[in-house]
Order: C-alpha cells, then sequence, then structure tokens
C-alpha cells in the first residue's frame, strides 16, 4: 500500500515553536539523509494520525509533497504523546 500526505517546510525550529505546531493540530518533522541537507517540516496531525496505525506504514516507502515537489521517504523514529493518542515528532529517512 502507498501513502502518500502533504507537509510544509517549516522556518521556525525550537522547543517554543514546535509546541505551537502541535497545538495548532501540526506535527513537527524532519527529513534526513546521507549526502542531503536535513529538511525540516510540518505535517497536520489529522493526516497521519490514522496511517500510522498500519504495520506497513514502518516498513514502507512513503511519498511526502513538499511544496509540489513529491519526496520518497522511510520513517525512522516516532515520538508519541505519554498517554494521549498523539503524534509529537516524526524523523524521516530520504528513500
Amino acid at each position: 500500500m502507498s501513502y502518500t500526505f502533504n507537509a510544509q517546510t517549516r522556518t521556525e525550529i525550537g522547543k517554543g515553536s514546535s509546541r505551537r505546531l502541535r497545538h495548532a493540530g501540526q506535527v513537527p518533522a524532519v527529513i534526513y539523509g546521507a549526502g542531503q541537507e536535513p529538511v525540516s517540516i510540518k505535517i497536520a496531525h489529522k493526516d497521519v494520525i490514522n496511517l500510522q496505525l498500519n504495520d506497513d506504514f514502518y516498513t514502507s516507502d512513503l511519498t511526502i509533497v513538499l511544496d509540489g515537489k513529491e519526496i520518497k521517504v522511510r520513517v525512522q523514529a516516532v515520538q508519541r504523546h505519554a498517554f494521549k493518542p498523539m503524534i509529537e515528532h516524526f524523523d524521516f529517512k530520504f528513500a
């Protein structure tokens, strides 16, 4: 199964801006990989909360549409809230 979702580039980085994003229903994330610069992004929480329940979400290539350009990535790490059903942060690697 293929997964595709939209993302926007983040310009503000840090704990305060990440908290503001989470309160606004967004998930801060980063895409990194060998030979490429890391890219900080934000994803709508409603777009990924149900997708991440599938096991193949973590083992297959995902497509992120970032500012009109499609990027193939794989999930590297996920940070979840301690007791709420919320995603706090994603780490993606370029596929």
